[in-house]
């Protein structure tokens, strides 16, 4: 299926490794021309090389991968990325921190930096992006959220809080550019085998001299005992539905919070 993305131009934002290399991965592979976002020209220049050799293996020769490197989760590093990047077709929200806390140790500071970074984030970048997709009569806006957004995680509410704002931030958006070309959806992605997620599994793992199926089995039957696929979902198997959103083949599809969460959600709707 030609997704038709050969032409368009995309940033994905905090890209340079787990879900959002693997969206970058996936618009390129599509002949998107995609930026890839990050903290440190080191890591912004090896995403950029690994999108490049995956396109030359895959004989994509259909747009280009730029990298820019700038902190998104203030508003210096937003003005820095606008003023090298000042229109796109495809924004990927993906930008996102976590930490497991308790609830009493979280402080105000806390508190102000998740929201910050999780949040403000996608509001600025949206902010900048969505005039000219106005203007063209055509755009994606997609927010990489979590189950946690529905099911709060009681080690992390913060975290959580800030999955939950991006669901209100993302539907308010598509009611306002409601009858245009343009589409605003999030995503809820599951326990993802992602970069943190694979150390964090791999450090328990030889700490407690066990395998790592052995920490994800446990993980599955104490943590999220109500996954269906009883395994973390790979990074690819959440791009492959954020590339089909960021498509023009789903016109159709907006306002929505699309789940790839392998089921953990006890819910229908």
């Amino acid at each position: 299926m030609d997704l038709h993305l050969t032409g368009k131009t995309a940033l994905v934002s905090g890209s340079t490794a787990g879900i959002g290399l693997a969206i970058a991965s996936g618009l390129a592979l599509e002949g998107a021309t995609v930026y890839i976002n990050g903290r440190t020209d080191t890591r912004v220049q090896q995403a950029v090389q690994q999108v490049q050799t995956l396109k030359l293996e895959a004989k994509q020769s259909q747009g280009t991968v730029e990298g820019i490197t700038a902190d998104l989760g203030n508003v210096e590093g937003c003005v820095e990325l606008f003023s090298q990047l000042p229109n796109v077709d495809i924004l990927v929200n993906n930008l996102g921190i976590f930490e497991a806390k308790l609830f009493a140790q979280i402080s105000d500071e806390d508190w102000r930096r998740f929201f910050e970074v999780n949040v403000l984030s996608g509001v600025r970048l949206s902010r900048q992006y969505l005039p000219g997709m106005l203007k063209h009569n055509w755009g994606r806006i997609l927010f990489i959220s979590s189950e946690s957004a529905i099911q709060i995680p009681v080690e992390m509410i913060h975290y959580g809080m800030t999955k939950t704002a991006q669901l209100a931030v993302a539907r308010g958006l598509a009611e306002s550019v409601a009858g245009s070309g343009v589409t605003v959806n999030s995503i809820l992605a599951g326990p993802t085998r992602s970069e943190g997620v694979a150390g964090f599994v791999g450090g328990m793992a030889a700490q407690r001299s066990v395998s790592e199926a052995q920490v994800e089995k446990e993980f599955f039957e104490t943590v999220r005992p109500s996954s269906l696929i009883k395994r973390f979902a790979s990074t690819e198997e959440v791009a492959s539905l954020v590339v089909y959103i960021a498509s023009e083949r789903s016109s159709a599809t907006t306002g929505a919070a699309l789940r790839v969460d392998g089921g953990v959600v006890r819910s229908i709707f």
